[in-house]
């Protein structure tokens, strides 16, 4: 069955509206089925495929909702940017995983540079902005962020220099202007990640570093939950890396690689417990409900969890400059 005709067979609302692209990596149009995907976390209706190009065999979304719908799949129930901290007896823990959560971004990127008060911090989708602020706060660096939502209002927001919209369009953005770029979980949700690469490049000093962290598709979580695995996301994530291609794509935009790492600043564990949780349950994580045994399954994994970097369980890394 090609493509097309396994798409006409998926379950999807009449009012999506989907375009057929071609390869992100390689600019081919011919493709494979590779996996049927669906939004377990909200439980949001429609069936979205993944293919894999029959050129180069990068994963990716064909045919993809079109971009001036996708927007209604970030919703406040979307993860990233809900903003409810009142979470009863548990709000401490609750309050500590989200700080740990910055304060792991700030440890890796403390690894390849230091900054400072003299330091431009650009982060790419960085939804509500806590790891900015955090930034201004513990290195007095002047802090920028872009994300194509135009609601994120949370405390101290304004303090960011924030600009709206798709990242590959800021023109208003000065070029060589930051020392640091990030991209936390952004790039397999852009619907133009080589061009964001090119953008990303622009943008950098010249001994900047751009540091990218996206699901690894190549990771044991990936085999272990399939078309259930947290990384596809579908329909927000767009293209699922592995090690190969993000290198291939990242080098394409002429970029040199420091380093890769098989693990990122977010916890591969939430993979392990949401993967469970829709295989078991199917889609539709209520955060209310899960919250506490979240935290009771991290407890009882603990000693597993501290040989995270180790194994290659959900998450990938690269760190990057611009070609000397």
């Amino acid at each position: 069955m090609n493509a097309r005709t396994s798409f006409e067979a998926l379950s999807n609302p009449e009012r999506y509206r989907f375009e057929w692209v071609p390869c992100y990596q390689c600019g081919e149009t011919k493709c494979e089925p590779l996996l049927v995907g669906e939004e377990d976390l909200t439980g949001k209706e429609g069936q979205f495929q993944y293919v894999s190009c029959s050129s180069c065999g990068l994963s990716y979304q064909n045919p993809r909702i079109h971009l001036d719908q996708i927007a209604e799949f970030y919703d406040s129930e979307y993860i990233a940017h809900r903003k409810k901290k009142n979470w009863g007896i548990l709000t401490p823990l609750y309050e500590r995983a989200m700080s740990k959560h910055d304060r792991e971004k700030i440890k890796l990127v403390s690894n390849y540079m230091q900054l400072n008060a003299e330091s431009c911090v650009l982060d790419v989708g960085c939804a509500v902005g806590t790891f900015l602020l955090r930034v201004k706060d513990e290195l007095g660096s002047a802090i920028s962020g872009v994300d194509f939502k135009d609601d994120l209002s949370f405390p101290r927001f304004d303090e960011i220099d924030f600009h709206n919209g798709l990242f590959y369009e800021q023109d208003a953005l000065v070029p060589e202007s930051f020392d640091l770029i990030t991209m936390w979980h952004f790039l397999e949700h852009c619907y133009d990640p080589a061009r964001s690469l090119q953008k990303a490049k622009q943008l950098l000093q010249p001994e900047g570093r751009l540091i990218i962290e996206v699901p690894r598709l190549d990771s044991r979580t990936s085999k272990w939950f399939g078309p259930k695995w947290p990384g596809v996301q579908a329909p927000q994530h767009t293209v699922l890396f592995d090690r190969a291609h993000l290198e291939q794509m990242v080098e394409q935009a002429d970029l040199e690689i420091v380093e890769h790492l098989a693990y990122g600043a977010f916890p591969s564990y939430f993979y392990i417990f949401a993967g469970n949780y829709f295989r078991m349950f199917g889609k539709g994580m209520n955060l209310d409900r899960i919250v506490a045994p979240y935290f009771l399954g991290q407890a009882l994994l603990f000693p597993y969890l501290l040989f995270e970097r180790k194994l290659n369980l959900a998450m990938q890394t690269i760190v990057c400059r611009r070609k000397p």
